[in-house]
């Protein structure tokens, strides 16, 4: 149930983000983008639809071929947005301090890249769809492991291709912007609050620093099978996970052991098992 008002919670703050974006930036600084939105502004152009009617019918769209290919539980969340965002677009749209932030075409493209690579994260990190062009990405990844982002942006270059036909290379230049900025943010919030940092320990005294890794750090570790590579000394090397506030503290803990210490730390963007993804009470009952 918890896990549900999250996800639930997460989609309705993205999709206010993401259409704020849009309202305010986008539409009455004459931008074009990229999105469900890019899609809602070519069907103006093209066929005089209104963007609020163009947004809704690339929805329905989409969420016919997201429903096909995921499932009945995905569909829901593209239901819940095709719902949600038109309306929050719709509301921002109306309000009349937020009509006229700015008039600075530069400024605005930065501020829509902001905000709209945020929301349509938040949404897609909690496993929902902002139920516009990010339908497509996530099938691809389903089916064929490819990246959410780099598919996104994929996308969203050949909309705005498509909007280049009649669009003023100024306006190109700053979808271009938004764009890129939009996927930039995406990709940070997908990963934020999943960084770890692997640490790697090479020391003839690897029995006491994997020890102090258990009794003090609190962290699990693998003693790794290897050779030095100068006098073809066979010793375990020590390797461990842990959150990148403890890298200090277990560096100083190692070099009070073994002044000598090869330390090697490395950023890693996901990390799952015992102590992260699955409680420790948990693996030691199944043990």
């Amino acid at each position: 149930m918890e896990k549900k008002v999250k996800m639930i919670l997460f989609m309705l703050l993205g999709n206010a983000i993401l259409a704020l974006g849009t309202a305010i930036f986008v539409v009455p600084n004459g931008l074009i983008s990229g999105g469900v939105t890019g899609v809602a502004l070519i069907l103006q152009h093209f066929f005089g639809i209104s963007v609020d009617i163009g947004v809704y019918v690339a929805d329905v769209v989409l969420f016919i071929l997201g429903a096909l290919v995921m499932g009945k539980a995905f569909a829901a969340t593209i239901i819940f947005s095709t719902v949600v965002y038109p309306t929050f677009f719709a509301l921002f749209g109306k309000i009349p301090f937020l009509m006229n932030l700015t008039d600075d075409k530069l400024m605005a493209a930065i501020y829509a890249g902001l905000l709209m690579g945020a929301g349509i994260g938040l949404v897609i990190k909690v496993g929902g769809s902002t139920g516009g062009m990010d339908i497509p990405p996530i099938i691809l990844n389903k089916l064929f492991g490819l990246s959410i982002p780099v598919m996104i942006y994929v996308g969203d270059t050949a909309l705005l291709l498509i909007q280049a036909l009649y669009s003023s290379t100024e306006q190109v230049l700053y979808g271009i912007l938004v764009v890129l900025l939009t996927s930039i943010v995406m990709d940070k919030i997908l990963i934020m609050g999943q960084k770890q940092t692997q640490v790697m320990v090479v020391s003839p005294k690897y029995e006491e620093i994997n020890q102090m890794i258990h009794q003090k750090i609190d962290r699990g570790s693998t003693l790794i099978h290897a050779m030095t590579g100068l006098k073809k000394t066979e010793q375990p090397v020590v390797m461990t996970v842990i959150s990148n506030r403890q890298l200090s503290v277990l560096n100083d803990l190692i070099l009070q052991i073994d002044p000598q210490a090869f330390v090697v730390a490395s950023e890693i963007n996901e990390v799952k098992g015992r102590g992260f993804t699955l409680s420790k009470q948990a693996i030691k009952d199944v043990k």
